[in-house]
């Protein structure tokens, strides 16, 4: 972009932006001609896709901040409009709107609110900060046409995002997504917005009452609530609400992880806000060690995930995404639970061997709740990144609340029995063969880089990984028959499968690794899990030098 031609951007943004805050930080780039910052911000305009809006707060069009929002909502409440009411009346169509507590989301739910009364749909907003799977829930019980979502779930502290809902309650899919971004860039001007100081609703407690009258039907009548629990909201906004639901359901009040129990938008203790990431768990195990629960809880900072972690030899160990996500499946099952149980092709092909047993109907999706969401007949959902729907009739979507609450139901039944979620795990393993996961994640600051390993992968796709020869490599970018096309690759090898793709939502590249070992006993597991160690740490090695990362 030539240097005129930048700062004439920069200059009518400037004069349009709402925000105090990026209007100084604009004017002080434009001020100092720092032309390099500059085109960071103005080479394009931050995307509008299936996972709505995620990126680095500040001022210009690639950035999260109230003028890229208001647009966002502008073309929202245009794409709706143009939708009309599900009943074909007359009223105006019911827009509900959820924030976290990171920087900046309040105003930005207060903008959605504004932009869609201005636009002749009625706004409601959440009472305060509150769990993702509240909105979810709240957008079916009522009624609404629509729903969003303020949070960057377990990004960097610097970050927000814009998460939108239809009327069924789950996430948009495609062509929704192309086609409110199309409506998004028709909005040239943010002086052609109607947003109105007053006219929306904000909602009472009323909403979060009903979300968890809902979690009763969650858990087994009479089941025993007797498992104690740590618990760590990573500095989010789960906490009122899982110790709520805890309450209601009779069990022990959890521990706190006081450093990290209330909300802080600068998540001060962790690198990056998700149990997932190394060290993000260390105080959670500290008051584990101090407490001796049965469980250590942990929600992301919108509380949509949940990870649990147990004790496991001397010390306390994340449960993977995984090995959760069977232990609930399994616990289902035993419930006598009927319906479809589904997950994410990047997720354990265990849920298929335990689904397949008891005789229910199974489903693999592309990766992401929106997908999962709409498989008909849903029971059980869930996505090897800490994501479980156990109540979909309640919240059509990943909810860290219902989890813990279903995790912590079973580590109760398990301690009755004078087991625990280890000894489950070692059922599984000898019933079905042990499915072990790992990951090859690479966080990048050049986004080229994980095009070009795609690339490199596509054109050189590897024969062989760990040894094992790959008996089928597919392109998903042409889809199956079963999966719309998306862009990875997916290789199926004798006794292990390999996924690669870009991150949705991080510049990340991830390998999603499994290899399953037949066990004949409880005898065998011990060798069976240092194959499969050693296989996964193999294939990581190869897969790696193939792609070049």
């Amino acid at each position: 972009m030539h240097d005129d031609d930048l700062m004439a951007r920069a200059e009518a943004w400037l004069a349009e932006d709402p925000d105090a805050d990026t209007r100084a930080e604009l004017a002080a780039l434009i001020a100092a001609g720092d032309t390099a910052e500059l085109t960071a911000r103005f080479a394009g305009t931050l995307q509008f896709g299936t996972a709505g809006l995620r990126g680095e707060l500040g001022a210009g069009p690639l950035r999260m901040n109230r003028s890229v929002v208001i647009r966002a909502a502008a073309g929202l409440a245009a794409y709706l409009k143009k939708q009309g009411t599900p009943h074909g009346d007359d009223t105006a169509g019911l827009v509900v709107i959820g924030y976290d507590a990171r920087h900046k989301s309040a105003d930005f739910a207060r903008d959605t609110a504004a932009v869609m009364t201005g636009a002749g749909l009625r706004a409601a907003v959440l009472p305060r900060p509150l769990p993702t799977p509240v909105l979810a829930f709240a957008v079916r019980h009522l009624g609404a046409v629509a729903g969003v979502e303020v949070t960057a779930s377990h990004n960097p502290p610097r970050d927000n995002g814009y998460k939108v809902y239809l009327g069924d309650g789950s996430q948009i899919v495609p062509p929704a997504d192309a086609q409110i971004a199309a409506e998004i860039d028709a909005i040239t001007t943010l002086t052609a917005v109607p947003r109105p100081d007053t006219g929306w609703e904000t909602l009472g407690e009323d909403v979060l009452e009903a979300y968890l009258a809902r979690t009763d039907a969650v858990l087994a009548q009479g089941s025993p609530r007797t498992a104690r629990t740590v618990y760590t909201a990573m500095h989010g906004v789960g906490k009122e609400t899982l110790l709520a639901a805890f309450a209601r359901a009779g069990f022990p009040a959890p521990a706190l992880v006081a450093e990290q129990a209330d909300p802080d938008p600068d998540f001060p203790t962790v690198a990056f806000p998700n149990p997932e990431e190394p060290g993000a768990m260390d105080l959670a195990f500290a008051k584990a060690r101090e407490t001796g629960p049965d469980l250590v809880i942990a929600n992301d900072p919108d509380a949509d995930r949940c990870a649990a972690a147990v004790k496991d030899g001397a010390d306390w160990r994340m449960l993977r995404g995984d090995e959760v996500g069977a232990l609930l499946a399994a616990h289902l099952v035993a419930r006598g639970a009927h319906g479809t149980f589904a997950e994410s092709i990047v997720s354990s092909s265990l849920l298929g061997r335990i689904a397949g047993k008891a005789g229910l109907p199974y489903e693999e999706t592309l990766t992401g709740f929106k997908w999962i969401a709409r498989v008909e007949g849903l029971r059980y959902g869930y996505e090897e990144a800490l994501g479980y729907c156990v109540d979909p009739e309640g919240v059509r979507d990943k909810d860290g609340i219902t989890a813990a609450l279903l995790i912590t139901e079973l580590a109760s039944r398990l301690k009755e029995e004078g087991r625990t979620l280890l000894d489950l795990l070692d059922d599984l393993a000898v019933e079905h063969g042990l499915h072990a996961t790992d990951q090859l994640s690479v966080r990048v600051q050049d986004l080229s880089l994980i095009a070009d390993a795609m690339r490199r992968l596509r054109e050189q796709p590897p024969t062989a990984l760990a040894g094992l020869p790959v008996t089928r490599a597919e392109d998903l970018t042409q889809g199956t028959e079963e999966l719309p096309p998306t862009d990875g690759l997916r290789y199926t090898l004798d006794g292990a499968r390999v996924i690669v793709r870009p991150s949705g939502t991080e510049p990340k590249l991830k390998c999603y690794l499994e290899v399953v070992v037949p066990v004949a006993d409880r005898a065998g597991l011990t060798a069976a899990r240092e194959k499969a160690a050693g296989l996964l740490a193999a294939i990581k090695r190869d897969l790696s030098a193939a792609a070049g990362i």
